[in-house]
């Protein structure tokens, strides 16, 4: 796969190292209402949607999941491959049907690993996005359960 087809989220990356992570990669489709995966269980994948939508929710104690984030074309499904104990802080179940990239998280933790400048760009890149999802989430949560919601005067 060369670099100009490899998905612009990825454009935070070299180009060589976008190309070595693309190498990895395998086309995957997901039917709708499909769960990626379970918040508490093991995270030894993540994807780039190529097609097609995605829910990221959270448990809420009492409650139904609380849906705090839908992610669609070039985004990043699944951040806590990354980070030791490698379990997933949320859920996620595509919401329409879903083609995307699938990547093995130990084979790319181990390039990262024998490739430090890599392991430092894939980092930076996943910090990016986990950031901006909390911040959703937070935003998200607020609006559901807090009293008057986030305090936003939209």
């Amino acid at each position: 796969m060369h670099a100009t087809s490899a998905p612009r989220i990825l454009r935070s990356l070299s180009d060589e190292h976008r190309e070595r992570l693309m190498r990895a990669a395998r086309d995957v489709s997901f039917p709708q209402g499909t769960r990626l995966f379970e918040e508490g269980g093991r995270a030894d994948r993540f994807w780039i949607i190529r097609t097609g939508g995605v829910e990221i929710d959270m448990r809420v104690p009492g409650r139904r999941a609380a849906v705090v984030e839908n992610l669609g074309h070039n985004e990043l499904v699944g951040w806590s491959w990354l980070f030791p104990p490698h379990v997933w802080q949320m859920g996620a179940e595509a919401t329409t049907p879903v083609r995307a990239y699938e990547f093995d998280a130990t084979a790319v933790r181990s390039m990262c690993q024998d490739d430090p400048a890599l392991g430092n760009e894939v980092s930076q890149w996943v910090g990016q996005v986990l950031a901006h999802r909390l911040r959703s989430a937070r935003i998200r949560l607020l609006d559901l359960y807090a009293p008057y919601g986030s305090g936003s005067l939209g």
